[in-house]
């Protein structure tokens, strides 16, 4: 049974940091992992993805201020966001899949486990 727990979430002013982590249990190394965020009367968007092979992507938007990673051994996916902005306030959820993405890794349906998600809010 897989299971994701996301933490880290919090409230920090515009150009500071937070690191997210995504806890999982049942989800092996041949998993793809994801963030997605869904401010308020948004769509769920897609933030950035690791693949089991270790290649990362991002939206546009966070490129060069955000970093995935993942720690197999702790079986811990992360979000290490910096130069936070006040349009970084959402929800921040963890994804988990087995299938291939077909490069679309950005498209909510093309994941089968979410965690519950953790709240991040900028302030300007």
């Amino acid at each position: 049974q897989v299971q994701l727990v996301e933490s880290g979430g919090g409230s920090v002013q515009a150009g500071g940091s937070l690191r997210l982590s995504c806890a999982t249990s049942g989800v092996t190394a041949y998993y793809r992992m994801a963030w997605f965020r869904q401010a308020p009367g948004k769509e769920r968007e897609g933030v950035a993805v690791h693949y089991m092979a270790g290649a990362t992507y991002y939206t546009d938007s966070v490129k060069g201020r955000f970093t995935v990673s993942r720690d197999h051994a702790k079986k811990t996916l992360y979000l290490e966001m910096n130069s936070l902005k006040p349009e970084d306030t959402a929800m921040y959820y963890c994804a988990a899949d087995l299938r291939g993405s077909d490069g679309k890794w950005y498209l909510s349906r093309g994941y089968g486990y979410w965690g519950q998600g953790t709240q991040v809010t900028v302030s300007s």
